[in-house]
């Protein structure tokens, strides 16, 4: 089962699937206030889906840019899954959001799987 969210312009292009228990969700474009929805969308749903998944893995790589408002949507995103035991990881961040979370701190609070850190 694959869906595809993201009809307005600025809001950017969220597809998953699960696969084995685990959330694969991929997010293309800008990580920003407009990501809000669509991701929160899918993931409530996922949560409520009867087997709920074990992992929700948020794939980064195609992320071109995230500002604070996006950091807050990550927050709420490992917030929502949090008191059920799902833990939310970053696979692939791009250094466009590998930057943030490392000057904001929250680099620490997520798992990250193949970060591109750029020799940081």
């Amino acid at each position: 089962m694959e869906e595809t969210t993201g009809p307005a312009a600025a809001e950017p292009e969220v597809t998953h699937h699960v696969e084995d228990g685990v959330a694969r969700l991929s997010l293309a474009g800008e990580l920003t206030d407009a990501a809000r929805r669509p991701l929160v969308r899918v993931v409530t749903e996922l949560l409520l889906a009867q087997p709920a998944p074990s992992r929700v893995e948020l794939d980064l790589s195609a992320t071109t840019f995230m500002n604070s408002a996006g950091m807050a949507v990550l927050v709420q995103l490992q917030r929502l899954a949090a008191p059920r035991g799902i833990e939310v990881v970053l696979i692939h961040p791009t250094p466009a959001v590998v930057r943030p979370l490392q000057l904001s701190g929250l680099w620490h609070r997520f798992p990250i799987e193949g970060a591109a850190t750029g020799g940081s």
